[in-house]
């Protein structure tokens, strides 16, 4: 299949939901996308959904609720049916409607908001699925062009003195505050946008995992305009 991310070794590219889910990660290769062109008005959705805060689950319910058009019908049922794949598979799938996230800027010299670029950690066998259907979509990048950051030295520097504890305890303390999940592009690196309507499963850092974990970043907002993403 030729697409924008058929020559990129990070991305596996699939076109079914059985695919999606059978593809085993290995080397470089931590993320699969169902690649698909949906049809359908997810805007209208996202225009007649209420938003209660930042963030708001929008449950199946809530979307046979509204009131669409042809094409709103179809974007709704596209949603309806990615949901219920994901459910049957075991996994339990959140449709939110974003505004922003919360940001983390309290210490200066190192974020752990999604903002960053970041790994999803599990003590438990278990991957990460998402898809914006509208708005802004999220990027990944590949593990050899980041550099963890508390391996940079000025920001271990910075945590030690936050630490102010015995250094056999330090790394105990990076991973209780979650700074270890977070990276930082070397020079030149080359993002990979996820894109509207695709359904991604990209690797988590778990104990049973046979690749590396895959690192993503949520997108800075579009000014006005609310992101409509299932994840799980």
């Amino acid at each position: 299949m030729s697409t924008i991310f058929s020559d990129n070794s990070q991305i596996e590219i699939v076109s079914s939901f059985s695919e999606l889910i059978e593809t085993h990660f290995h080397g470089a290769m931590n993320a699969i996308c169902w690649h698909r062109n949906l049809a359908g008005d997810f805007k209208e959705i996202v225009s007649k959904l209420q938003s209660e805060d930042n963030i708001t689950e929008i449950f199946p319910e809530d979307l046979l609720a509204l009131q669409l058009s042809e094409e709103g019908m179809v974007a709704r049922e596209t949603i309806l049916n990615d949901m219920k794949l994901l459910a049957d598979f075991g996994a339990s799938p959140s449709l939110n409607l974003l505004k922003y996230y919360d940001r983390d800027e309290e210490l200066g010299f190192i974020s752990t908001d999604v903002y960053s670029y970041h790994v999803d950690r599990s003590s438990i066998g278990t991957d990460t699925f998402l898809c914006t259907y509208h708005g802004a979509a999220s990027d990944i990048i590949a593990n050899d062009q980041v550099e963890q950051k508390v391996l940079i030295p000025e920001i271990r520097e910075q945590l030690k003195k936050l630490h102010d504890g015995p250094e056999e305890e330090f790394e105990d303390f990076l991973k209780e505050y979650f700074f270890d999940l977070h990276y930082q592009p070397k020079p030149n690196a080359k993002p990979v946008n996820l894109g509207l309507g695709h359904l991604w499963r990209i690797a988590v850092d778990h104990p049973e995992q046979q690749a590396l974990p895959c690192v993503h970043r949520a997108p800075v907002e579009n000014d006005g305009e609310y992101r409509l993403l299932l994840i799980c």
